[in-house]
């Protein structure tokens, strides 16, 4: 009876083992492939990021001429209406500080 109970035990034993051993190698599989996927998933962002920036970086490209254009008129209109730029300019500071004084 106790051979008996020793080869079920020893049986058991090797069983878990093998049981053991591949649970082992599953996680190791498991490991590899979420480092894969963390690697693609990384590159993917970097990828997105970087047609983000290249279309941005264009539009604002397109975009300076106007700005530049804008810019010199509004330029040009202080300078032809000085008394005018002046009063628009006293009434934004005005504005801000009624703004800041409610908070």
């Amino acid at each position: 009876m106790a051979s008996t109970f020793t080869k079920l035990r020893g049986e058991l034993s090797d069983d878990l083992e093998d049981q053991v051993s591949r649970l082992r190698n599953e996680v190791a599989s498991l490991r590899k492939t979420l480092a894969r996927r963390g690697a693609h998933a990384y590159s993917d962002s970097r990828d997105t990021a970087s047609d983000l920036y290249d279309d941005l970086a264009g539009r604002v490209a397109d975009a300076l001429p106007h700005i530049r254009k804008q810019s010199r008129a509004v330029r040009q209109t202080a300078s032809d209406h000085p008394l005018t730029t002046a009063l628009v300019g006293v009434a934004l500071v005005g504005l801000i500080v009624g703004f800041m004084s409610r908070r």
